[in-house]
This record gives structure tokens, C-alpha cells and sequence, in this order.
């Protein structure tokens, strides 16, 4: 079953969250939103990198199923889980989305 991307992202223009995007294209984080049942996801993905501003891209998807993702955040790697990724709003690095969204 896909994970619903947050309302949030999904009324946001321009945004994406995570778990969408292409494998290898940069992309900004614009921001965390957690869900409901897990709001301590929003403090821990900052702990790990997943800040305003800092450069992210998926670089690939487990099998079968597409979870975990391989993201790049910054110069780490790390293995998120789908419903992890798709709390976290990115948009085009070359976009005006992440000024306007932050």
C-alpha cells in the first residue's frame, strides 16, 4: 500500500515529498512534517540532516516494494523507510518553491 503523502506537502505548490522524486535529481528540503502518530520523527529527521535548505536525493529504492530508500542528505547516506520519506518536503534546487515555502 502506497503512504499517503502529508496534506501539508500536497497543498504546497511546487513541493514534493521524498519518497516521490526521481532517483539521482538534487533536490531542497523545504521542510518535516510529521504524522500524527509519530511527531518525534520531526526532531529526529532534523537530528540526521533533514534541515531547510540542505541538499537531498534518493539514490535508490529497495526491492521489492521500493522500501527502504538510499538518501543522500548533505555528504551522508542514509536508509529511510517510505512513510519516513514521505513526511519531508523538497522542491527543485533551482526553484523559488523553497523561498517561498520556508
Amino acid at each position: 500500500m502506497l503512504q499517503a503523502v502529508h496534506p501539508t506537502i500536497q497543498q504546497a505548490s511546487g513541493l514534493q515529498s521524498l519518497q516521490d522524486i526521481d532517483l539521482n535529481t538534487p533536490k531542497v528540503v523545504v521542510g518535516v512534517h510529521p504524522p500524527q502518530h509519530s511527531p518525534e520523527w520531526a526532531a529526529w529527521l532534523y537530528e540526521i540532516g533533514f534541515i531547510p535548505g540542505e541538499t537531498v536525493m534518493v539514490l535508490t529504492r529497495g526491492m521489492p516494494g521500493a522500501d527502504p530508500l538510499v538518501v543522500r542528505v548533505g555528504d551522508s547516506t542514509f536508509a529511510l523507510r517510505r512513510a519516513e520519506a514521505a513526511c519531508i518536503a523538497v522542491a527543485d534546487a533551482t526553484d523559488g518553491a523553497f523561498k517561498a515555502a520556508a
